[in-house]
């Protein structure tokens, strides 16, 4: 039977493999390198955050929860910006990929898309767009379909199917 061809689907698969690739991007060079998770890059990262654009209210969770603990939140933070990138590339676990690209953009946000006190409300927009486009395709990908198209979790779930009524004869 021929499958049908729906637009949509076909704009949300190539919505998260754009978006997949530049995680794949962003989680690769943290994790093949140590400049980012040995050397002192996310250190330095988060110290920049302090010094240019953290909410007051994050700084606290900034200075005493994320820099004693650096190393190991720099490896999170790679290690999971690479599987969130694999998962949306590969069309696998998306809404969990997803979930957790929300959670990591809402940090990022709270710790660099503070414009200030006493400014424009659309300048605390303006200030996010960095974090809230990838965080609108994250919601896309949770309302929608993304593994409707172009994906690896239909066919596992096929062949997971098909095993286990095998298995049961």
């Amino acid at each position: 039977m021929q499958a049908r061809y729906d637009r949509n689907d076909t704009a949300l698969a190539t919505l998260r493999i754009v978006v997949g690739i530049f995680f794949v991007l962003f989680g690769q060079y943290k994790v093949f390198g140590t400049d980012f998770t040995v050397h002192g890059g996310f250190e330095q990262w988060v110290r920049s955050f302090l010094a240019e654009g953290a909410y007051p209210w994050m700084k606290p969770v900034l200075e005493q929860v994320i820099l004693p603990h650096a190393r190991v939140c720099a490896f999170m933070a790679a290690y999971g910006e690479l599987m969130i990138g694999v998962a949306l590339v590969l069309g696998a676990l998306t809404r969990t990929a997803s979930g957790f690209g929300i959670l990591l953009m809402a940090i990022l946000w709270a710790s660099d898309g503070y414009p200030g006190p006493h400014v424009a409300l659309w300048r605390y927009f303006g200030a996010s767009l960095q974090w809230s486009v990838f965080t609108s395709c994250f919601i896309a990908f949770l309302i929608g379909a993304p593994e409707a198209r172009w994906a690896l979790a239909p066919r596992l779930r096929r062949r997971l199917s098909v095993q286990q009524q095998t298995h049961r004869q």
